[in-house]
């Protein structure tokens, strides 16, 4: 489970830049079509529509436009092959799905045309094309002809999407605390479902320097030790990460639950008290002004007051919301009140890849993933946060994803039809 990087931010990246010509080949191809209807909702139930059918899928790609392929999968254009990565995740949701979890999580699921086993169907089929396939544009074609693209309604009812992305981070750490090492993160609290509401606050936790942690609740929950206190707090965000130890073994920790307290954004609280200016803010941004002056993390930090706790997973990759290891770019996560866990789902959107001169560049691509986790931000039909990895090149594209685009869910085609 993660929050997003870019959940410190406010802004978005102007879209003028990516537009495309002919008009069909905007990325205003994210609206969902004239023709589609969308059901009104059941008012007596107050259900919203987050999933609606579309008459056609989003193929083939217009002329000078190759967008709609997925040309990662074959490392096409000079990109890295990633088959692999995709089967693996396939299989991951596969095995998610024949859990008493899923079973009990599908019996409440409520758009209209979607169950655990065609879910399940769905993923098989496309393990088959997939391995079947020789190139991103004969997978689209196949796609095609057997599978029904339900796009999200997004957040303005016409399937506008916000992607952001999280990350893996990678840091040192020590399991004892010493002069250098001396921010710790917790493991979860035993008696955490008898504490009283509402929960103590990050800042009740402990305080605001972070040090005061084992005067309170937290005394002997220590599990890891940093030398900077916006390690374990990018740590929280991200959800899980992987430690490298002085002793020079590597291991994982990952989310073990958290206080019942919303996240509150501190690159907002930054804009908001004129510490950055109103537009423009990345990460990088806030790792910047933080690092000219790391006293002021003691007065930004305690703002926000939740708090996540963590276990040690020795080594096992970050795992999602329905418990399933997480695959860089093809695991995403929504959320889990309106979509369905561990289905296939096509992306697309405005994402940054890194070059040899480790600048960002742009480029407007469409991605198969599976949809394994949630996240405490991400929240209606219209956010998706995707999962681009692990380490240092994986953290700096996640902290410049901000974009709009489009989501679909791939359900094999009702042959009764």
């Amino acid at each position: 489970m993660a929050l997003p990087v870019a959940a410190l931010l406010i802004t978005i990246s102007p879209l003028g830049r990516l537009l495309l010509s002919p008009v069909e080949c905007q990325l205003k191809r994210w609206q969902l079509p004239a023709s589609l209807k969308i059901p009104k909702p059941d008012t007596a139930a107050k259900k919203p529509i987050v999933l609606a059918p579309t008459e056609k899928p989003p193929f083939p790609c217009c002329e000078g436009d190759t967008s709609c392929l997925d040309k990662q999968i074959w490392g096409e254009s000079e990109q890295q092959e990633d088959r692999k990565i995709l089967l693996s995740s396939i299989d991951n949701s596969l095995r998610y799905l024949q859990t008493n979890s899923a079973k009990k999580t599908y019996e409440k699921y409520q758009v209209p045309g979607i169950s655990r086993e065609r879910v399940i169907n769905s993923l098989i089929r496309f393990r088959q094309l997939l391995l079947k396939s020789n190139s991103a544009a004969e997978l689209n074609k196949a796609v095609a002809q057997e599978f029904v693209f339900y796009q999200s309604v997004g957040n303005d009812n016409q399937g506008k999407v916000l992607f952001t992305a999280y990350f893996e981070p990678l840091y040192i750490a020590s399991r004892e605390p010493t002069a250098e090492f001396r921010y710790p993160i917790y493991s979860l609290p035993p008696d955490l479902k008898d504490w009283e509401r509402p929960h103590p606050t990050r800042l009740d936790l402990e305080g605001a320097d972070a040090l005061q942690g084992s005067k309170g609740k937290l005394k002997g929950l220590e599990l890891f030790w940093f030398k900077s206190r916006l390690e374990p707090y990018m740590m929280q965000i991200q959800g899980s990460a992987k430690l490298r130890l002085l002793d020079g073994t590597q291991t994982t920790v990952g989310f073990a639950g958290n206080v019942a307290h919303n996240y509150r954004s501190i690159g907002k609280a930054l804009i908001d008290d004129g510490e950055l200016p109103s537009s423009g803010v990345t990460m990088p941004t806030i790792l910047e002004y933080f690092e000219k002056d790391p006293k002021k993390l003691d007065v930004y930090i305690p703002r926000d007051p939740s708090f996540v706790f963590f276990q040690e997973n020795k080594g096992a990759p970050a795992q999602g919301s329905i418990q399933v290891g997480l695959s860089a770019e093809r695991s995403i996560a929504t959320d889990k009140s309106l979509m369905p866990p561990g289905a296939l789902a096509l992306i697309r959107g405005h994402f940054p890849f890194a070059q040899d001169n480790e600048k960002m560049k742009h480029r407007t691509v469409s991605r198969y993933v599976l949809d394994q986790d949630a996240g405490g931000a991400i929240k209606g039909a219209g956010r998706v946060d995707y999962f681009l990895g692990t380490g240092k090149i994986a953290g700096d594209r996640a902290g410049v994803t901000v974009t709009n685009g489009q989501l679909y869910y791939l359900l094999l085609k009702d042959k009764s039809s």
